[in-house]
């Protein structure tokens, strides 16, 4: 334990100290970060200006699109100032911002995966049954709900993690999370340990479960279908959604479960690399290549615009 200081910004850990990486990273983050928001935001024009799109899950799908941008938006920016001009500070106020942010985007992820299973299991386990019960009042409350309660959780870690004191302003990432942030306290953090830990394994258990039985049910009445044209449209909804969610708890778990024994700087900045960078960026490449209906939409839209398509 160091000396209690008040802390009013703090320095975040850049890449490198040479110039010839900072301006590696600064263009790699450039391209990582544009291709995501270009990604991300064309998927949700597609579903905007697309009719045949407009369904609970392309509603749902759109969602996700927002918390994606928000959540890159929280943490790649700040990093790529941070190269170009070498200044690491980042003001307490922004540090703030960053945590709240990265706790909303990553909440609404999951949340939102966890609707859209259930969306998908509905659609393909009780046909009959999906417009009245995926109506459009039922997919805003859905919406609304998974929103509200991300904002809420990232209120109540933002707000538990910035009620502690602060022994040093140094913090060993390339942008503000909670951590690495409870590692500068001067103080005991065993309650913001306990409440992060309680609530991975309530809230994120129940979501686990929930997308696995839903598509254990799935799976189960596809295979019983007998055409396999019709078992190919509903894998072909599906799989790009389980792929998302395989991604997401991959890079989560290794982000935040993996042994204290191979922790280290470099593997700290790894994980934070594919837990806050990579699903956002991939997510929208995994719909686009794998959804037919996206696939169509998009070149039926490029060709109106621009007059070419963009995929082929």
């Amino acid at each position: 334990m160091g000396n209690q200081t008040t802390v009013t910004e703090f320095f975040l850990l850049g890449f490198s100290d040479l110039p010839e990486l900072q301006i590696l990273h600064f263009v790699v983050f450039l391209f990582i970060y544009s291709t995501a928001l270009v990604g991300n935001f064309l998927l949700i024009l597609t579903v905007v200006q697309t009719q045949s799109l407009h369904s609970p899950m392309y509603f749902f799908l759109v969602n996700l699109s927002l918390s994606d941008a928000c959540f890159i938006t929280a943490t790649v920016p700040k990093s790529m100032v941070i190269s170009w001009t070498s200044s690491k500070l980042i003001s307490f106020s922004g540090c703030v911002m960053q945590v709240f942010l990265v706790v909303t985007g990553t909440s609404a992820e999951l949340t939102f995966l966890t609707v859209m299973a259930y969306d998908r299991y509905v659609a393909i386990c009780h046909p009959l049954q999906y417009t009245v019960i995926m109506n459009s009042n039922a997919c805003v409350q859905m919406a609304a709900a998974s929103w509200i309660s991300s904002i809420i959780n990232a209120i109540i870690h933002t707000a538990n993690t910035f009620r502690l004191p602060f022994c040093t302003c140094s913090i060993k990432q390339f942008f503000c999370d909670i951590p690495q942030l409870l590692m500068i306290s001067c103080t005991d953090t065993t309650a913001n340990v306990l409440l992060s830990f309680v609530e991975a394994i309530i809230v994120g258990s129940f979501c686990f479960f929930c997308i696995l039985a839903s598509y254990g049910f799935i799976f189960s009445t596809v295979l019983k279908i007998e055409s396999a044209q019709t078992r190919s449209k509903a894998f072909s909804t599906c799989i790009p959604h389980l792929t998302v969610f395989c991604l997401f708890l991959s890079t989560a778990m290794f982000s935040y479960m993996r042994p204290k024994s191979i922790s280290s700087v470099a593997m700290d900045l790894l994980a934070a690399v594919l837990y806050s960078v990579l699903p956002p960026l991939l997510n929208p490449i995994i719909y686009s290549l794998r959804n037919k209906e996206i696939q169509a939409a998009m070149q039926k839209m490029s060709k109106k615009l621009f007059g070419f398509c963009l995929m082929t």
